[in-house]
């Protein structure tokens, strides 16, 4: 994968704002990692993930300044009122901002990339969702964050980047006993599996909480990243195969300067 071009996957709800969700192809890390792994939690080289986050955002955003924060699989979201530096990230898992140059960056390994933009009021905001975070709201905050910093729900357009697709997603009976004591109707969310377990599907999940939040111009890209290893890195997909580590793809968007 060295010497490819970063792959950049753009969303047709969200043009005219630079955005991108990026996968493995491009970048310098090599070995487990291979490809463009923008995870420092990953094991790999801190110089050799700093380059890649740098690769990422001049294909994305050139010139910008990226932001990240330590994901911890919650509901929080940060407002980005300036960047803050890679040792200094708070816990969250989604930032909104309306400052231009800032590209607020999300890092996936199978959760749900969420990308969101308000481009009239020019308010972005930008949340990882796995099953936990959805769970608690992480998407409803960050639009109603949004909100505060002058976006309108009726006007924000969102994209789904990557995500495991519910047929690779095994959970077992209690997970899926605790998703339907919360809200029976989260019953379509999954299908049948091995005795004892189902299969789920968070994109669907992700895309109803988007719409129950009133976000209703939503595009999911409907890649899986458990299935295409030269594409994807995927945490499911390494712990089946016994690997001893896996990357970490980036989904970054960004308000010109």
């Amino acid at each position: 994968m060295l010497n490819e071009p970063v792959e950049v996957i753009r969303a047709g709800l969200l043009a005219g704002v630079p955005h991108g969700f990026l996968g493995r192809r491009g970048g310098v890390s090599t070995g487990i990692c291979a490809g463009l792994n923008t995870g420092f939690g990953s094991g790999d080289d801190p110089a050799v993930v700093a380059e890649n986050r740098r690769l990422a955002v001049e294909a994305v955003a050139p010139g910008a300044t990226l932001v990240s924060c330590y994901q911890i699989h919650s509901e929080k979201v940060a407002q980005v009122n300036a960047p803050w530096p890679d040792d200094a990230r708070p816990e969250a898992d989604a930032m909104v901002t309306d400052r231009p140059g800032v590209a607020l960056g999300i890092l996936t390994a199978d959760c749900t990339p969420v990308l969101l933009a308000d481009a009239e009021a020019g308010v972005i905001g930008a949340a990882h969702a796995g099953w936990k975070g959805a769970f608690a709201g992480v998407l409803e905050n960050v639009v109603a964050a949004m909100e505060r910093r002058g976006a309108r729900r009726e006007r924000i357009a969102a994209a789904i980047g990557p995500v495991i697709a519910r047929k690779n997603y095994e959970v077992d009976q209690g997970f899926f006993e605790n998703f339907v004591a919360a809200d029976p109707e989260n019953e379509r969310f999954f299908g049948e599996g091995k005795p004892g377990h189902f299969q789920f599907d968070l994109e669907a999940y992700a895309l109803a909480r988007l719409a129950a939040a009133g976000v209703r111009r939503v595009e999911a890209l409907g890649l899986d990243t458990y299935a295409d290893p030269a594409r994807f890195y995927s945490f499911r997909r390494a712990t089946h195969r016994g690997e001893p580590g896996y990357g970490r793809q980036l989904s970054i968007i960004a308000l010109p300067d």
